[in-house]
Formats: C-alpha cells, sequence, structure tokens
C-alpha cells in the first residue's frame, strides 16, 4: 500500500468518525490512552506508571467498547483492576510507613505482610557479631536476647536495622532466641524493590529509621544521667 493511499484511508476513517458519535468518542478514547502510554516512557517512578497505565486501560476499553473491538477491550478490561490493585497496594504501604513515621511508631509491623515468618527453638542463634547482615527482623513471638550486652526485647520489636542499613552491613552483635519464638524478616532485595517502585517508601522508611536511632540515643543518654547520678 502506498503513502497515498495510506493518507486516503485515515481521512475518510476521520471522516466517517467524525459523522458517527460513537466514532468520534472512540477515537478521542484511543487518542488519549494512546497519549498516557507514550508519556509512561518518560516516567521513572511506579506510582506515576501505575496511575497512566490505569488511566490508559480505561481509554483503550472505552475505544473496545465504543469502535467496538471486544479483544482490546476484554484485554483492557482485565489489566484495568490488575493496574488498580497495585497502585492501591503501594500507595498503602506509603500511608502506612508514614503514618508510623509521624506517630514514632517503631514497631514496623506494616512491613508484615512484605515479610516471611519462621519459627525458631529456644537456644537459636539468629545472627552472630560480624556476620553480613542480610535482614531486618520483628520478632513477634518469643524473646530475643543480645549476647554481648545482655539485653532482651519482647515480641512486637523490629531489630537488626543498624547493620542493615549500615555502610559496611556487619553485625555489631549477637542474637539469640531465649525461647521458642516466631521472627518475621524482609530481605534487601525486597526493601529495594519496595524503594524503586515507590521512592516515597525510602524517604519514609529512612525517617523511621532516624526515629529509631533517636530514640536509642536518648536512651543511652538517661542510662549515662542515671549512673553519673549514682555516683
Amino acid at each position: 500500500m502506498t503513502t497515498p493511499e495510506i493518507v486516503s484511508q485515515a481521512h475518510a476513517y476521520v471522516l466517517s468518525a467524525l459523522a458517527s458519535p460513537s466514532e468520534l468518542g472512540a477515537l478521542l478514547a484511543a487518542g488519549f490512552a494512546a497519549g498516557l502510554t507514550i508519556s509512561s516512557s518518560f516516567v521513572k517512578t511506579m506510582v506515576p506508571l501505575r496511575w497512566l497505565a490505569v488511566c490508559s486501560n480505561v481509554g483503550f476499553l472505552c475505544y473496545g467498547v465504543l469502535h467496538p473491538s471486544w479483544v482490546m477491550a476484554l484485554m483492557h478490561g482485565v489489566l484495568l483492576p490488575i493496574n488498580c490493585v497495585r497502585l492501591a497496594e503501594m500507595k498503602r504501604v506509603t500511608a502506612r510507613v508514614h503514618a508510623a513515621t509521624v506517630s514514632k511508631d517503631l514497631s514496623v509491623v506494616w512491613l508484615k505482610p512484605y515479610m516471611k515468618s519462621t519459627r525458631y527453638k529456644a537456644g537459636t542463634i539468629l545472627f552472630s557479631k560480624g556476620d553480613e547482615a542480610e535482614h531486618l527482623y520483628i520478632l513477634a513471638e518469643g524473646q530475643v536476647e543480645f549476647i554481648e550486652i545482655g539485653v532482651t526485647i519482647g515480641p512486637g520489636q523490629m531489630f537488626g536495622e543498624i547493620a542493615f542499613f549500615a555502610p559496611d552491613k556487619r553485625r555489631t552483635l549477637s542474637a539469640r532466641c531465649n525461647e521458642d519464638s516466631l521472627v518475621l524478616s524482609i530481605n534487601q532485595s525486597t526493601v529495594r524493590q519496595l524503594y524503586f517502585q515507590n521512592p516515597a517508601f525510602g524517604f519514609e522508611i529512612v525517617g523511621l529509621i532516624a526515629n529509631r536511632l533517636s530514640a536509642d540515643v536518648a536512651r543511652l543518654q538517661d542510662q549515662l544521667t542515671d549512673r553519673a547520678a549514682l555516683a
């Protein structure tokens, strides 16, 4: 087919679309969806991409119904709820970490859907001093002791986060289960995926870790003050 023939057919299609409200609506919906698809090539983060995908699905779905093109309508009718669910998931985790940072909730229980649950027997060493920090942990049940300093933590506490985000990623203490325990863990890969899908997650979790460090510093200062008072 020659270029003049293509132009002639396109011109004829536009004229027929202008003469039919449904065809005109289909053409506008397709143009809108195509524009969003092209603009998504310039977006680097996942949440805006999901928004563009949702709007693009709506546009192509309208085109498929009005044209009609049932294959296109079916395809984008399936993709639309998938993109909506994925968008809702990312917005939900960002909202949870933001709420935790604002309220200074240090338990990080909102990360539970992204964590692996493992049961350990009493006496199990979760990690030793000097090990590479590959996971961040939350204690769901039981008791964990940091051997070198004799400090124990109970359910709902996050631990192992300092080395997890430290430059050398090396454990500074050893952790042992004092009793049968249920421990939740999340690895570096999952945290990276959450960050790259939504950079706001990264900023919020940094704020959360900073709050925990501030709380640790305040606790140490109180202990030093108490010791100075006793002396």
